[in-house]
Order: structure tokens, then C-alpha cells, then sequence
């Protein structure tokens, strides 16, 4: 296990405030959050490259907080690669395995077998400046990966890869997890966390702002800041004003006077709301169903969102609603036309200031 103890790094402008985690044998937590969030500095402190100024690691119970990087069995892949220019990939693998006192058969035995792994035996004698960037990661990997380290830290791995390379690369980070290896993950890709991650770490402004499953924080999530990494695009500021309505359920104003219901406690105050765009269902009238907000709009616009449609309805605030293209085909949504939208109180999701 990995345990980070409030650890501080301070620079001029910025620093890791206080950060702690918990990261068991086997795991693939993802770190997510904008540039210069501190992402990379928790990797470069994890590695040794930085000394906190406050706080320590422990591995597996130890200390290793002052340890030096080489007696680290902890292994960083930045996102700009450093492979060295000048060595062919063979050369590049067999770098950390130099002063690992291997027999010369070993080490080629070794570099066969991290080749077979990360799937690229056909670039052995390739020099890193003839790759394609998906190429130079593997080969990135594979040299990481022979000095076999416990723990595998990765910057942003699939930055600047087209689709079919990305794919490749979640399912050779995947198999490397399979087989035991623990990867700490840089990224602020939403879609990275949800393929490949089984746990998350939220970094805003050099703090953590909240930590669990994948589905456990993108599916409740505690700030408006977490809640635009979920993907979620019906995110609006509201007030509450008295005791809402006679079933227990409170009323949040968003914009001048759209009014949504949702189940809380909050008696006054101001915060947001936030209702999934999959959990809306579209109608032509109102329908007669337990989902208390049916708001009444327009259509504004649609576009093309992956295999979906996405609608956007104009109902005192914009919403964006998820449609499948048989139903967007079925009702003929197009702008402009008279929509009604409906969603369970159980559905909005509301934060506090």
C-alpha cells in the first residue's frame, strides 16, 4: 500500500496544499484535474524528484519520504517520453537494466519479453526520432517497466493521440494493471477516469477536493468544479428561498424564474443544481408521471454527440438533454419546436456555495 500524509510543496505562486491518499496494491487511480493543478508535482514528489516540505510517503509501512529515486521501486513516464535520441529502442529498454548486474542473456531476455508485452518486437532497432507518437509511448512504457517497478506513474499517456492510437495504448494500460502492477495515472481527460480508472482523485488549486470510485464522484459530485470533469453540461447557479413545497421537496430558482424541485434539506442559501443530461426525458405534452419537473420550452438547437444526439431546450435556462437517434428520428426534434422536459426531483443534484 501507498500512503500519502498530508504532503505540502510550495513554490512561489503555487503549491500542494495537505494532500492525502491512499493507494492499495493493484489499484489504477487516476488524477484528474485542469493544467497546473499540481498533477505532475504529486507524481514528481511520489518519485523523488521534489521533497516536500511538509508530510511523508509511506510504501508498504516505510518511510520512503528522503529516500533517493534509484531506491525508489517507483517508475515515472513524463509525458514528453526522454527517450534518448541517440540509442535504438533495444538500447533504450536495456538502459535501467545496466547496473542491475544481469547476465547479457538476461537482459535480452528481458527486453523480449517487455517487447512482446508492450507490443512493439518489430521497432527493436528503430531509432525513438522514425516513431509515431503512439510507438514512442509503448517503447516509453517498456523501458519503465524494466527496471520493474511497484508503482508506475504515467503524465498524461494518451496526450496528442488520435483515436485508434488511444484505444491501443487503454488496452495495454489496462492488461499492465491486470497483471498487478499498480499505475497512478495524470490526466484531465473525464473519459480516461471512466475507462481505465477504479479510483479518482479530484485536484483543484493544488488541493484534493474529493477522492473515490469513478462512479461514486462523477455520479455525486460534492463541487461544481467536479462536477464539469462528469461531463455534466446542465450545471446552473440557483437560490433557495423558504421550505419549498408540501411533499418535502425543496424549490431552487435558476435564472429569473425557473423553478426546480429536489430532495435536500437547504432552507436558504445559494448554490447550484445539477440534473444529467441522460437523466431528462423529452416529451410533446406533459406527461403524467412521478417526475415532478416538467418544465415547459423550446428547442434552441441539436448536434451529434458521439452515437447519441444532443438537444439543447430553452426552458427559462438552457438544458442539454441526451437523445438516442431513434427517438431523436421518432418525435422529429429540430429547433424551434415546442418540447416539454421532465426530470425526477431525485435526479437534481444540488451543492452549496
Amino acid at each position: 500500500m501507498l500512503e500519502i500524509e498530508k504532503i505540502s510543496v510550495r513554490f512561489n505562486s503555487f503549491g500542494l496544499q495537505d494532500v492525502s491518499l491512499k493507494v492499495e496494491q493493484g489499484d489504477y487511480l487516476a488524477l484528474l484535474g485542469v493544467s497546473g493543478a499540481g498533477k505532475t508535482v504529486i507524481l514528481e514528489v511520489l518519485a523523488g524528484l521534489l521533497k516536500p516540505q511538509s508530510g511523508r510517503i509511506l510504501l508498504h509501512g516505510n518511510d520512503i519520504t528522503s529516500l533517493k529515486i534509484q531506491q525508489r521501486r517507483i517508475g515515472l513516464v513524463y509525458q514528453d517520453l526522454s527517450l534518448f535520441p541517440h540509442l535504438n529502442v533495444e538500447k533504450n529498454i536495456a538502459y535501467p537494466l545496466r547496473n542491475k548486474k544481469f547476465s547479457k542473456k538476461e537482459v535480452q531476455s528481458r527486453i523480449k519479453e517487455l517487447a512482446k508485452q508492450t507490443g512493439i518486437p518489430h521497432l527493436l532497432k528503430r531509432y525513438p526520432g522514425t516513431l509515431s507518437g503512439g510507438e514512442a509511448q509503448r517503447v516509453a512504457l517498456a523501458r519503465t517497466l524494466a527496471s520493474d517497478p511497484e508503482i508506475l506513474l504515467l503524465d498524461e499517456p494518451l496526450a496528442n493521440l488520435d483515436v485508434k492510437l488511444k484505444s491501443g495504448l487503454r488496452g495495454l494500460l489496462q492488461q499492465i494493471n491486470r497483471s498487478g502492477k499498480t499505475i497512478i495515472h495524470v490526466t484531465h481527460e473525464y473519459m480516461e477516469v471512466a475507462t481505465l480508472a477504479n479510483k479518482v482523485a479530484v485536484i483543484e488549486n493544488g488541493r484534493l477536493v474529493q477522492t473515490g470510485t469513478p462512479e461514486s464522484v462523477f455520479r455525486h459530485p460534492e463541487s461544481e468544479f467536479v462536477a464539469h470533469f462528469s461531463g455534466v453540461k446542465n450545471i446552473f447557479p440557483c437560490r433557495i428561498e423558504g421550505n419549498g413545497n408540501n411533499n418535502g421537496l425543496k424549490k431552487a430558482t435558476v435564472g429569473k424564474a425557473c423553478e426546480i424541485l429536489f430532495v435536500g434539506n437547504e432552507e436558504v442559501g445559494s448554490g447550484f443544481v445539477i440534473v444529467s443530461q441522460e437523466d431528462i426525458i423529452l416529451s410533446e405534452g406533459p406527461l403524467d408521471t412521478s417526475a415532478v419537473n416538467q418544465l415547459h420550452g423550446f428547442i434552441r438547437e441539436v448536434y451529434l454527440s458521439g452515437s447519441a444526439m444532443e438537444v439543447v431546450v430553452s426552458a427559462g435556462v438552457d438544458f442539454v438533454v441526451a437523445v438516442s437517434r431513434k427517438s431523436f428520428e421518432k418525435m422529429n426534434l429540430k429547433p424551434e419546436k415546442p418540447i416539454w422536459l421532465n426530470f425526477k426531483a431525485s435526479s437534481v443534484k444540488f451543492i452549496k456555495n
